[in-house]
């Protein structure tokens, strides 16, 4: 138990100082600390101007990693994300010279308004933790970590993501509008308000190493498959969650129990991030359409449905 104290208090400092800068919902903080501890992408979709750049920025200067962050435009090309070979004539040859996405923590902001062609290029970023340009395959920095946002559909100029992308995207919510209290909060924020590092790359690997070993019974396992089952039955979702959604699910749930001081996993870790990890992969039927539901509603009730596990 040891450990998983010392990643529930890593959490916390981590909430501590992102909240000096974010002003926005506890939930909203923790999902994104969830995304960089337990090695899941985070996608945020919302309208500009709520935070969505601040709140990454905040984490990756809490936690003491590289950042860069890339502004898509419709121009863009993969070179411009993954880097290119550039002919030097001094050296009489082509060198590699990296792109933005070569640092620890990449903010993608605006990912939508860029084509499918440069979307692409994340895939294998994502998935595998390295970049292949004209045939040599080259890492990525461990950890790393992406947070990218999306304006809405309706906005003017964006490409609707991939659904292998969105699939890769362990996490995925909206920040919202923020409250009253909060709105004040934020026109009384000092702009020179300075993040401190109470983190850095090899203390988050350690931390993600402890998510890894957490462990999970039968039980929860099957009250997992049970759930991932559960959107391919419902008459709501036309296309239910995929095996990867699985395990993403596994592991936020592993994330949650880890930032709260257990070395286990319980059912109601499980039902806790269901509403950040399953939504953005599914695809409602027609008739969800014409009752005005949405992805989380959907998922609701196939939680509702499914009988929670009791001991575990």
């Amino acid at each position: 138990m040891e450990n998983q104290n010392k990643t529930a208090d890593l959490a916390q400092s981590l909430r501590n100082e992102i909240s000096k800068s974010f002003k926005g919902s506890d939930s909203t903080i923790d999902f994104s600390i969830l995304g960089l501890l337990a090695s899941l992408h985070v996608l945020i979709e919302d309208v500009p101007g709520v935070g969505k750049t601040t709140l990454a920025k905040a984490l990756s200067q809490a936690a003491g990693l590289s950042f860069s962050r890339i502004q898509f435009t419709p121009d863009m090309l993969p070179g411009d994300v993954l880097g290119m070979n550039v002919w030097v004539p001094s050296k009489n040859e082509f060198v590699y010279k990296e792109g933005p996405i070569h640092s620890e923590c990449i903010l993608a902001d605006e990912l939508n308004r860029t084509s499918p062609r440069t979307q692409s290029a994340f895939l294998e970023a994502m998935q595998e933790g390295q970049v292949t340009v004209d045939g040599v395959t080259r890492n990525l920095p461990d950890p790393f970590f992406m947070i990218a946002t999306q304006n809405p559909l309706s906005f003017t100029g964006t490409f609707q993501l991939p659904e292998a992308e969105l699939d890769r995207f362990g996490l995925s919510f909206s920040i919202g509008y923020p409250d009253e209290d909060v709105e004040i909060s934020i026109l009384e924020k000092k702009s020179d308000v300075k993040i401190t590092a109470i983190a850095d790359a090899d203390t988050i690997r350690k931390a993600r190493k402890i998510v890894n070993e957490t462990k999970v019974s039968p039980a929860v396992q099957r009250y997992i498959i049970e759930i991932i089952r559960g959107t391919r039955d419902n008459p709501l979702i036309q296309l239910g969650a995929s095996p990867r959604a699985a395990v993403f699910l596994q592991q936020a749930a592993k994330g949650k129990a880890s930032m709260e001081g257990r070395d286990f996993v319980m059912p109601e870790d499980v039902g806790a991030v269901c509403s950040v990890v399953l939504p953005h992969r599914i695809i409602l039927s027609p008739a969800a359409r014409l009752e005005n539901t949405d992805a989380r509603d959907a998922v609701s009730e196939v939680l509702s449905k499914i009988q929670i596990p009791a001991g575990v």
